[in-house]
């Protein structure tokens, strides 16, 4: 049993982390998402952890590389800027095929940009996360109890299919304060993981964790089977919400802050006699293309709403087949749309319907 706590997003990540079994955590502070590694740095020597605060965000995931190698539950997390230097040893880890949660606390950009809330690593997590064929599982929250629970269900999935687990969250996401209960008995999955390097004890072969492969025939093979994992991930762990979509004839589409704010529009729109609806993505890969599919066939257009400059468009394309217009509605650079901002895009697509 737990009861409320009130508690910022990234805290409620580090605390969940902790329920799901991680003992280890490796990062770098970067605003937005600091007080995860703040909290790291308090709660883990308390429960017999360890935090160490690395040199750079390059140190930092070779080290939850090699924690990783062992079976044990580990992450990291950063903004936008320290994910792009993690980014070599994301695409080590895929290579090597070890689980782990990685968290995205996402800021404004290209480069350094600014400390406010963005959508702009959409494409950066979503299309792999670094060199070579790979994808990682991205988790997008739109509350601060789903911060928590993703962080948990994330784990799971990392362990379960031997892959990185991302956290693609927003700045206003980990900033912002709710109530959030994190029950203190989390059922954790127990995987087997006769690959870790834990020692022979002169009972089994080595086990070596590389990601290096220098026969093309045997590297060729490995990105097959790995590709067949992912195509069993996109059959059985996409994830939206569907908000009035009964009889929607324009669907929303928005994920993180722009979820709830868009979810305040299409209440209002409903007031006004609109018929529209909300599809909030939860996991932005894999892309939850069977809802939007089923979504096309009965709307008459779609709108993405975004803090980014329409990345998500052209996933919510293929997975309709463009079978309907999709609009943009979108605030970058630290900005986010507004109620009214996205109502009128509703009325304006509205407007355009023969």
């Amino acid at each position: 049993m737990a009861n409320k706590v009130l508690m910022k997003g990234n805290e409620a990540i580090a605390e969940a982390a902790i329920k799901a079994g991680c003992m280890h955590y490796f990062g770098y502070p970067i605003t937005p998402q600091t007080e995860i590694a703040a909290y790291m740095a308090k709660k883990m020597p308390k429960i017999g952890g360890v935090f160490l605060q690395a040199e750079s965000e390059v140190a930092a995931i070779n080290m939850v590389y090699g924690v990783s190698s062992t079976g044990k539950r580990v992450m990291t997390s950063s903004s936008s800027p320290g994910i792009s230097l993690k980014s070599e040893g994301l695409s080590y880890m895929a290579g090597s095929d070890l689980p782990t949660l990685v968290v995205n606390v996402e800021r404004g950009g290209p480069g350094l940009g600014g400390i406010q809330p963005s959508q702009s690593d959409y494409f950066q997590a979503t299309k792999g996360g670094g060199h070579g064929d790979f994808h990682m599982i991205v988790l997008a929250p739109s509350s601060v109890q789903e911060m928590a629970d993703l962080t948990i269900k994330g784990f799971d999935l990392a362990d379960k299919y031997r892959m990185t687990s991302m956290i693609l969250a927003d700045g206003t996401m980990g900033q912002m304060m709710e109530p959030v209960e994190i029950s203190d008995d989390v059922q954790i999955t127990k995987y087997e993981k006769p690959w870790a390097t834990t020692g022979t004890n002169c009972e089994r072969k080595h086990n070596i964790v590389n990601s290096l492969s220098l026969v093309p025939e045997e590297l060729e093979e490995l990105n097959y089977k790995r590709y067949e994992k992912y195509a069993q991930i996109k059959e059985n762990e996409q994830m939206a919400e569907e908000f009035m979509m009964d009889d929607a004839e324009i669907c929303v589409v928005a994920f993180g802050i722009a979820a709830r704010v868009s979810q305040n529009a299409v209440v209002e729109a409903r007031k006004q006699g609109i018929k529209v609806g909300l599809i909030r993505p939860i996991t932005l890969w894999p892309f939850p293309e069977k809802v939007l599919s089923k979504a096309a066939d009965k709307v008459k257009a779609f709108i993405s709403v975004e803090l980014s400059m329409g990345q998500m468009v052209e996933d919510i394309k293929l997975a309709t087949s463009c079978k309907k217009p999709v609009e943009l509605c979108n605030r970058v650079g630290g900005m986010i749309p507004s109620p009214e901002q996205v109502l009128a895009k509703i009325n304006e697509v509205k407007g355009g319907l023969k």
